[in-house]
Protein backbone atom coordinates (compact mmCIF):
# COMPACT_ATOMS: atom_id res chain seq x y z
CA UNK A 1 0.00 0.00 0.00
CA UNK A 2 1.22 3.54 -0.72
CA UNK A 3 2.39 5.84 2.07
CA UNK A 4 3.32 9.49 2.52
CA UNK A 5 6.75 10.73 3.54
CA UNK A 6 6.27 14.23 4.98
CA UNK A 7 9.10 16.59 5.90
CA UNK A 8 7.91 19.36 8.20
CA UNK A 9 8.94 22.88 9.11
CA UNK A 10 8.04 24.45 5.75
CA UNK A 11 5.41 27.23 5.72
CA UNK A 12 2.74 26.84 3.04
CA UNK A 13 2.43 29.68 0.52
CA UNK A 14 0.23 29.97 -2.55
CA UNK A 15 -3.34 29.12 -3.48
CA UNK A 16 -5.51 26.06 -3.90
CA UNK A 17 -8.88 25.66 -5.63
CA UNK A 18 -11.24 23.38 -3.73
CA UNK A 19 -13.67 21.02 -5.44
CA UNK A 20 -17.23 20.01 -4.73
CA UNK A 21 -18.27 19.00 -1.23
CA UNK A 22 -17.61 15.34 -0.43
CA UNK A 23 -20.65 15.34 1.88
CA UNK A 24 -22.84 16.49 -1.02
CA UNK A 25 -21.33 14.96 -4.16
CA UNK A 26 -22.03 11.24 -3.77
CA UNK A 27 -25.41 11.96 -2.17
CA UNK A 28 -26.48 14.00 -5.19
CA UNK A 29 -25.35 11.10 -7.37
CA UNK A 30 -27.68 8.81 -5.42
CA UNK A 31 -30.52 11.38 -5.62
CA UNK A 32 -30.10 11.35 -9.42
CA UNK A 33 -31.56 7.83 -9.41
CA UNK A 34 -34.96 9.31 -8.46
CA UNK A 35 -35.24 10.93 -11.93
CA UNK A 36 -36.59 9.40 -15.12
CA UNK A 37 -33.88 10.96 -17.32
CA UNK A 38 -30.18 11.83 -17.30
CA UNK A 39 -28.68 14.39 -14.90
CA UNK A 40 -25.39 16.26 -15.12
CA UNK A 41 -23.51 17.17 -11.96
CA UNK A 42 -20.72 19.72 -12.07
CA UNK A 43 -17.78 20.65 -9.79
CA UNK A 44 -16.98 17.09 -8.73
CA UNK A 45 -13.87 16.15 -6.78
CA UNK A 46 -11.93 13.10 -7.93
CA UNK A 47 -12.12 11.11 -4.70
CA UNK A 48 -12.58 7.39 -4.07
CA UNK A 49 -16.03 7.75 -2.42
CA UNK A 50 -17.36 9.24 -5.67
CA UNK A 51 -15.80 6.43 -7.70
CA UNK A 52 -17.37 3.81 -5.42
CA UNK A 53 -20.87 5.32 -5.73
CA UNK A 54 -20.46 5.44 -9.51
CA UNK A 55 -19.46 1.76 -9.44
CA UNK A 56 -22.59 0.88 -7.42
CA UNK A 57 -24.86 2.82 -9.80
CA UNK A 58 -23.34 0.97 -12.76
CA UNK A 59 -23.74 -2.33 -10.90
CA UNK A 60 -27.46 -1.60 -10.44
CA UNK A 61 -27.88 -1.02 -14.17
CA UNK A 62 -27.56 2.76 -14.34
CA UNK A 63 -24.90 4.54 -16.36
CA UNK A 64 -22.30 6.99 -15.09
CA UNK A 65 -19.90 8.81 -17.36
CA UNK A 66 -17.13 11.29 -16.62
CA UNK A 67 -17.38 14.21 -19.01
CA UNK A 68 -14.64 16.82 -18.84
CA UNK A 69 -12.55 17.66 -15.81
CA UNK A 70 -15.24 17.98 -13.12
CA UNK A 71 -18.54 16.77 -14.56
CA UNK A 72 -20.34 13.45 -14.30
CA UNK A 73 -23.41 12.32 -16.24
CA UNK A 74 -25.83 9.93 -14.49
CA UNK A 75 -28.50 8.05 -16.45
CA UNK A 76 -30.87 6.02 -14.22
CA UNK A 77 -33.17 4.74 -16.97
CA UNK A 78 -31.48 1.35 -17.17
CA UNK A 79 -31.71 0.48 -13.47
CA UNK A 80 -32.61 -3.20 -13.25
CA UNK A 81 -31.67 -4.30 -9.72
CA UNK A 82 -32.68 -3.33 -6.20
CA UNK A 83 -29.83 -5.21 -4.48
CA UNK A 84 -26.36 -3.76 -3.87
CA UNK A 85 -23.40 -6.13 -3.86
CA UNK A 86 -22.56 -6.87 -0.18
CA UNK A 87 -18.90 -6.25 -0.99
CA UNK A 88 -19.71 -2.56 -1.46
CA UNK A 89 -20.99 -2.10 2.08
CA UNK A 90 -17.78 -2.05 4.10
CA UNK A 91 -16.12 0.44 1.73
CA UNK A 92 -18.38 3.38 2.57
CA UNK A 93 -21.08 4.56 4.95
CA UNK A 94 -23.61 5.53 2.30
CA UNK A 95 -25.19 2.20 1.30
CA UNK A 96 -28.46 2.88 3.18
CA UNK A 97 -28.94 6.13 1.23
CA UNK A 98 -29.72 4.01 -1.83
CA UNK A 99 -32.91 2.77 -0.15
CA UNK A 100 -35.18 5.73 -1.15
CA UNK A 101 -34.51 5.68 -4.92
CA UNK A 102 -34.62 1.87 -5.06
CA UNK A 103 -37.90 1.82 -3.11
CA UNK A 104 -39.35 4.46 -5.44
CA UNK A 105 -38.44 2.43 -8.54
CA UNK A 106 -38.86 -1.19 -7.44
CA UNK A 107 -40.82 -1.12 -4.18
CA UNK A 108 -37.94 -2.97 -2.56
CA UNK A 109 -34.30 -2.32 -1.63
CA UNK A 110 -31.59 -4.64 -0.35
CA UNK A 111 -28.42 -2.90 0.82
CA UNK A 112 -25.44 -4.04 2.91
CA UNK A 113 -24.70 -2.62 6.34
CA UNK A 114 -22.48 0.45 5.84
CA UNK A 115 -18.83 0.70 6.82
CA UNK A 116 -16.83 3.94 6.68
CA UNK A 117 -14.82 5.70 9.37
CA UNK A 118 -14.63 4.07 12.81
CA UNK A 119 -15.41 7.18 14.84
CA UNK A 120 -18.31 5.82 16.85
CA UNK A 121 -21.64 4.21 16.14
CA UNK A 122 -23.77 5.93 13.51
CA UNK A 123 -27.31 5.10 14.65
CA UNK A 124 -29.29 4.01 11.60
CA UNK A 125 -32.49 3.95 13.61
CA UNK A 126 -32.79 7.67 12.86
CA UNK A 127 -33.05 6.69 9.18
CA UNK A 128 -35.15 3.55 9.55
CA UNK A 129 -37.65 4.95 12.06
CA UNK A 130 -38.41 7.71 9.56
CA UNK A 131 -38.71 5.27 6.65
CA UNK A 132 -41.08 3.16 8.75
CA UNK A 133 -43.15 6.27 9.54
CA UNK A 134 -43.49 6.80 5.78
CA UNK A 135 -44.82 3.25 5.43
CA UNK A 136 -41.75 1.13 4.68
CA UNK A 137 -41.06 -2.21 6.30
CA UNK A 138 -37.37 -2.52 7.21
CA UNK A 139 -35.69 -5.74 8.34
CA UNK A 140 -32.12 -7.04 8.68
CA UNK A 141 -31.40 -10.36 6.96
CA UNK A 142 -28.02 -12.05 6.52
CA UNK A 143 -26.01 -8.84 6.75
CA UNK A 144 -28.39 -6.91 4.48
CA UNK A 145 -31.00 -4.27 5.26
CA UNK A 146 -34.22 -5.06 3.40
CA UNK A 147 -36.81 -2.32 2.86
CA UNK A 148 -40.19 -2.86 1.20
CA UNK A 149 -43.04 -0.49 0.36
CA UNK A 150 -45.42 -0.39 -2.61
CA UNK A 151 -46.08 3.31 -1.96
CA UNK A 152 -44.70 5.58 0.75
CA UNK A 153 -47.16 7.99 2.34
CA UNK A 154 -46.45 11.45 3.73
CA UNK A 155 -46.23 11.87 7.49
CA UNK A 156 -44.88 14.09 10.24
CA UNK A 157 -41.63 12.78 11.68
CA UNK A 158 -39.44 14.29 14.37
CA UNK A 159 -35.80 13.26 14.75
CA UNK A 160 -35.02 12.43 18.39
CA UNK A 161 -31.42 13.54 17.74
CA UNK A 162 -30.23 15.76 14.93
CA UNK A 163 -29.08 13.68 11.95
CA UNK A 164 -27.38 15.03 8.82
CA UNK A 165 -27.59 11.82 6.77
CA UNK A 166 -30.93 10.86 8.27
CA UNK A 167 -32.42 14.16 7.11
CA UNK A 168 -31.09 13.61 3.58
CA UNK A 169 -32.38 10.03 3.47
CA UNK A 170 -35.91 11.02 4.48
CA UNK A 171 -35.97 13.97 2.08
CA UNK A 172 -35.18 11.57 -0.77
CA UNK A 173 -37.81 9.12 0.49
CA UNK A 174 -40.51 11.79 0.81
CA UNK A 175 -40.12 13.47 -2.60
CA UNK A 176 -42.10 10.66 -4.30
CA UNK A 177 -44.31 9.74 -1.34
CA UNK A 178 -48.03 10.35 -1.58
CA UNK A 179 -49.01 13.55 0.22
CA UNK A 180 -47.05 15.95 2.44
CA UNK A 181 -44.19 15.05 4.77
CA UNK A 182 -43.04 17.29 7.61
CA UNK A 183 -39.57 16.67 9.06
CA UNK A 184 -39.01 18.24 12.47
CA UNK A 185 -35.66 18.77 14.20
CA UNK A 186 -34.12 18.41 10.74
CA UNK A 187 -30.46 19.22 10.12
CA UNK A 188 -29.34 22.62 8.83
CA UNK A 189 -26.11 21.87 6.93
CA UNK A 190 -25.51 23.69 3.63
CA UNK A 191 -24.93 20.29 2.00
CA UNK A 192 -28.59 19.49 2.78
CA UNK A 193 -29.68 22.77 1.22
CA UNK A 194 -27.67 21.78 -1.85
CA UNK A 195 -29.61 18.50 -2.03
CA UNK A 196 -32.90 20.36 -1.63
CA UNK A 197 -31.97 22.79 -4.40
CA UNK A 198 -30.99 19.93 -6.72
CA UNK A 199 -34.18 17.95 -6.09
CA UNK A 200 -36.29 21.08 -6.65
CA UNK A 201 -34.49 21.58 -9.97
CA UNK A 202 -35.57 18.01 -10.78
CA UNK A 203 -39.21 18.90 -10.10
CA UNK A 204 -39.55 18.22 -6.36
CA UNK A 205 -41.45 20.51 -4.00
CA UNK A 206 -39.36 21.03 -0.90
CA UNK A 207 -39.01 24.05 1.35
CA UNK A 208 -37.64 24.94 4.74
CA UNK A 209 -40.32 26.32 6.99
CA UNK A 210 -39.75 27.17 10.65
CA UNK A 211 -36.38 26.58 12.32
CA UNK A 212 -35.30 22.96 11.61
CA UNK A 213 -38.58 22.13 9.86
CA UNK A 214 -38.65 20.87 6.26
CA UNK A 215 -41.84 20.36 4.25
CA UNK A 216 -41.89 17.97 1.27
CA UNK A 217 -44.90 17.70 -1.02
CA UNK A 218 -44.66 14.41 -2.87
CA UNK A 219 -44.67 14.34 -6.68
CA UNK A 220 -45.19 11.45 -9.12
CA UNK A 221 -42.16 11.99 -11.33
CA UNK A 222 -38.82 13.78 -11.35
CA UNK A 223 -36.70 14.68 -14.35
CA UNK A 224 -32.95 15.02 -14.76
CA UNK A 225 -31.24 18.35 -14.08
CA UNK A 226 -27.91 20.13 -14.39
CA UNK A 227 -26.48 21.22 -11.04
CA UNK A 228 -23.21 22.63 -9.72
CA UNK A 229 -22.15 21.21 -6.34
CA UNK A 230 -21.20 23.60 -3.53
CA UNK A 231 -17.49 23.77 -2.58
CA UNK A 232 -16.15 21.50 0.16
CA UNK A 233 -15.90 23.46 3.41
CA UNK A 234 -14.08 20.60 5.17
CA UNK A 235 -11.38 20.70 2.52
CA UNK A 236 -11.18 24.48 2.96
CA UNK A 237 -10.73 24.14 6.74
CA UNK A 238 -8.02 21.50 6.19
CA UNK A 239 -5.91 23.84 4.06
CA UNK A 240 -6.65 26.77 6.37
CA UNK A 241 -5.36 24.85 9.39
CA UNK A 242 -2.29 23.75 7.41
CA UNK A 243 -1.51 27.35 6.48
CA UNK A 244 -1.82 28.61 10.06
CA UNK A 245 -0.06 25.69 11.79
CA UNK A 246 2.93 25.93 9.42
CA UNK A 247 3.00 29.75 9.78
CA UNK A 248 2.17 30.18 6.11
CA UNK A 249 -0.11 32.25 3.87
CA UNK A 250 -2.62 30.51 1.58
CA UNK A 251 -5.57 31.60 -0.56
CA UNK A 252 -8.39 29.05 -0.80
CA UNK A 253 -10.28 29.76 -3.99
CA UNK A 254 -14.05 29.15 -3.99
CA UNK A 255 -14.27 28.89 -0.17
CA UNK A 256 -17.56 30.35 1.09
CA UNK A 257 -17.30 32.19 4.39
CA UNK A 258 -21.02 31.74 5.12
CA UNK A 259 -20.43 27.99 5.33
CA UNK A 260 -17.54 28.40 7.80
CA UNK A 261 -18.66 31.09 10.25
CA UNK A 262 -18.13 29.00 13.40
CA UNK A 263 -14.58 28.16 12.27
CA UNK A 264 -13.74 31.77 11.39
CA UNK A 265 -14.91 32.97 14.81
CA UNK A 266 -12.46 30.60 16.50
CA UNK A 267 -9.63 31.83 14.27
CA UNK A 268 -10.37 35.34 15.52
CA UNK A 269 -10.16 34.08 19.11
CA UNK A 270 -6.73 32.47 18.65
CA UNK A 271 -5.35 35.43 16.71
CA UNK A 272 -4.98 33.79 13.29
CA UNK A 273 -5.34 35.87 10.16
CA UNK A 274 -7.96 35.58 7.42
CA UNK A 275 -9.44 37.83 4.74
CA UNK A 276 -12.65 37.23 2.79
CA UNK A 277 -12.82 38.29 -0.85
CA UNK A 278 -14.67 37.53 -4.07
CA UNK A 279 -11.90 34.99 -4.80
CA UNK A 280 -12.55 32.97 -1.64
CA UNK A 281 -10.67 33.30 1.68
CA UNK A 282 -7.02 34.01 2.49
CA UNK A 283 -5.64 32.35 5.65
CA UNK A 284 -2.32 33.41 7.16
CA UNK A 285 -0.18 33.38 10.29
CA UNK A 286 0.26 36.87 11.74
CA UNK A 287 2.00 36.28 15.06
CA UNK A 288 1.81 34.22 18.26
CA UNK A 289 -1.42 32.27 18.68
CA UNK A 290 -3.40 32.08 21.92
CA UNK A 291 -5.45 29.23 23.38
CA UNK A 292 -9.25 28.99 23.20
CA UNK A 293 -12.05 26.59 24.11
CA UNK A 294 -14.15 24.83 21.44
CA UNK A 295 -17.27 22.69 21.70
CA UNK A 296 -18.44 20.82 18.62
CA UNK A 297 -22.13 21.29 17.90
CA UNK A 298 -24.73 20.53 15.28
CA UNK A 299 -25.07 23.07 12.46
CA UNK A 300 -24.61 26.05 12.68
CA UNK A 301 -22.04 25.26 15.38
CA UNK A 302 -18.42 24.14 15.12
CA UNK A 303 -18.37 20.97 13.02
CA UNK A 304 -17.13 17.66 14.40
CA UNK A 305 -15.18 17.16 11.15
CA UNK A 306 -13.13 20.28 11.97
CA UNK A 307 -12.26 19.20 15.50
CA UNK A 308 -9.25 16.94 14.72
CA UNK A 309 -7.87 19.54 12.31
CA UNK A 310 -8.03 22.46 14.73
CA UNK A 311 -6.38 20.33 17.44
CA UNK A 312 -3.00 20.54 15.70
CA UNK A 313 -3.35 24.31 15.45
CA UNK A 314 -4.13 24.47 19.18
CA UNK A 315 -0.86 22.66 19.97
CA UNK A 316 0.83 25.77 18.57
CA UNK A 317 -1.20 28.18 20.73
CA UNK A 318 0.09 29.66 23.99
CA UNK A 319 -1.90 28.46 26.99
CA UNK A 320 -4.43 25.71 27.63
CA UNK A 321 -7.30 24.95 25.24
CA UNK A 322 -10.28 22.68 25.84
CA UNK A 323 -11.87 20.72 22.95
CA UNK A 324 -15.23 19.19 23.86
CA UNK A 325 -16.69 16.69 21.35
CA UNK A 326 -20.49 16.31 21.52
CA UNK A 327 -21.35 14.83 18.11
CA UNK A 328 -19.25 11.65 17.78
CA UNK A 329 -18.47 9.42 20.79
CA UNK A 330 -15.01 8.34 19.62
CA UNK A 331 -13.22 11.09 17.72
CA UNK A 332 -10.01 11.50 19.69
CA UNK A 333 -8.15 8.60 18.06
CA UNK A 334 -5.48 11.03 16.86
CA UNK A 335 -4.48 12.18 20.36
CA UNK A 336 -1.98 9.39 21.04
CA UNK A 337 -0.21 10.15 17.77
CA UNK A 338 0.02 13.89 18.49
CA UNK A 339 1.37 13.15 21.97
CA UNK A 340 4.02 10.88 20.43
CA UNK A 341 4.99 13.85 18.29
CA UNK A 342 5.51 16.00 21.38
CA UNK A 343 2.08 17.52 21.98
CA UNK A 344 0.76 17.92 25.52
CA UNK A 345 -2.80 16.60 25.34
CA UNK A 346 -4.86 15.03 28.10
CA UNK A 347 -8.20 13.24 27.59
CA UNK A 348 -10.96 13.65 30.15
CA UNK A 349 -14.72 13.54 30.62
CA UNK A 350 -16.24 16.88 31.60
CA UNK A 351 -18.91 16.93 34.30
CA UNK A 352 -22.27 17.39 32.55
CA UNK A 353 -25.50 17.77 34.52
CA UNK A 354 -27.81 16.77 31.65
CA UNK A 355 -25.70 14.81 29.15
CA UNK A 356 -28.74 13.75 27.10
CA UNK A 357 -29.27 17.43 26.26
CA UNK A 358 -25.61 18.07 25.39
CA UNK A 359 -24.55 15.03 23.38
CA UNK A 360 -26.00 14.39 19.92
CA UNK A 361 -25.03 10.71 19.93
CA UNK A 362 -27.12 8.09 21.72
CA UNK A 363 -25.70 7.67 25.21
CA UNK A 364 -26.70 3.98 25.24
CA UNK A 365 -24.21 3.41 22.40
CA UNK A 366 -21.34 5.11 24.22
CA UNK A 367 -18.39 3.00 25.38
CA UNK A 368 -17.11 3.42 28.98
CA UNK A 369 -13.59 3.92 27.62
CA UNK A 370 -14.58 6.88 25.47
CA UNK A 371 -13.46 10.32 26.58
CA UNK A 372 -15.36 13.32 25.27
CA UNK A 373 -12.97 16.21 25.83
CA UNK A 374 -9.26 16.98 25.66
CA UNK A 375 -7.04 19.58 27.28
CA UNK A 376 -4.27 20.88 24.99
CA UNK A 377 -1.40 22.81 26.56
CA UNK A 378 0.91 24.73 24.22
CA UNK A 379 2.73 25.80 22.46
CA UNK A 380 4.82 22.70 21.82
CA UNK A 381 7.34 21.76 19.17
CA UNK A 382 6.26 18.66 17.29
CA UNK A 383 8.67 16.01 16.04
CA UNK A 384 8.39 13.47 13.24
CA UNK A 385 7.36 9.82 13.60
CA UNK A 386 5.79 6.84 11.85
CA UNK A 387 1.99 6.49 11.91
CA UNK A 388 -0.92 4.51 10.43
CA UNK A 389 -4.12 6.32 9.47
CA UNK A 390 -7.38 5.15 11.14
CA UNK A 391 -9.97 7.32 9.38
CA UNK A 392 -10.24 10.28 7.03
CA UNK A 393 -9.83 13.19 9.48
CA UNK A 394 -7.35 11.20 11.57
CA UNK A 395 -5.20 10.96 8.45
CA UNK A 396 -5.53 14.64 7.57
CA UNK A 397 -4.62 15.56 11.16
CA UNK A 398 -1.47 13.41 11.16
CA UNK A 399 -0.37 14.87 7.81
CA UNK A 400 -1.00 18.40 9.08
CA UNK A 401 0.98 17.69 12.25
CA UNK A 402 3.78 16.14 10.20
CA UNK A 403 4.03 19.34 8.12
CA UNK A 404 4.34 21.29 11.37
CA UNK A 405 6.89 18.93 12.97
CA UNK A 406 10.66 18.79 12.74
CA UNK A 407 12.02 15.91 10.60
CA UNK A 408 10.39 13.46 8.18
CA UNK A 409 7.30 11.45 9.12
CA UNK A 410 6.01 8.29 7.45
CA UNK A 411 2.22 8.08 7.17
CA UNK A 412 0.69 4.72 6.21
CA UNK A 413 -2.90 3.78 5.41
CA UNK A 414 -3.39 6.82 3.18
CA UNK A 415 -6.26 5.16 1.29
CA UNK A 416 -8.48 6.65 4.02
CA UNK A 417 -7.25 10.12 3.03
CA UNK A 418 -7.84 9.48 -0.67
CA UNK A 419 -11.50 8.80 0.17
CA UNK A 420 -12.11 12.45 0.93
CA UNK A 421 -9.27 14.54 -0.53
CA UNK A 422 -8.46 14.98 -4.19
CA UNK A 423 -4.72 14.79 -4.90
CA UNK A 424 -3.92 16.04 -1.40
CA UNK A 425 -0.19 15.45 -1.74
CA UNK A 426 0.08 17.20 -5.11
CA UNK A 427 -1.91 20.19 -3.92
CA UNK A 428 0.20 20.56 -0.80
CA UNK A 429 3.38 20.26 -2.87
CA UNK A 430 2.15 23.05 -5.14
CA UNK A 431 2.18 25.33 -2.07
CA UNK A 432 5.69 24.34 -0.97
CA UNK A 433 5.08 21.30 1.23
CA UNK A 434 7.60 18.48 1.07
CA UNK A 435 5.44 15.38 0.79
CA UNK A 436 6.08 12.28 -1.31
CA UNK A 437 3.76 9.39 -2.13
CA UNK A 438 5.73 6.13 -2.13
Amino acid sequence: MPEFHVTGGIPLHGSVRIGGAKNASYKLMIASLLADSESRLLNFSRISDVELVAKIIDYLGGKTKRAGERAIFIDPTGLNSFEIDPAHGEQGRFSTMFIPPLLARFGEARVPAPGGDKIGKRPLDRHFDGLKALGAKVTFENGMYVAKAKQLTGTTYRFSKNSHTGTETLIMAAVKAKGITILENAALEPEIDDLIEYLNEMGARIRRRAYRVIEIEGVETLHGAIHKIIPDRNEAVSYACAAIATKGDVIIENARHEHMNAFLKKLEEIGAGFEVGNYGIRFFYKGPLRACDITTEIEPGFMTDWQPLIATVLTQCEGTSILHETIMPNRFQYVDELNKMGANIEKFNPKIDHPEEVYNFDLKDDEPSNMHAIKITGSTKLRAGEFTVKDLRHGATIILAAMTAEGTSIVKGIEHVDRGYEDLDERLKSMGAKILRK
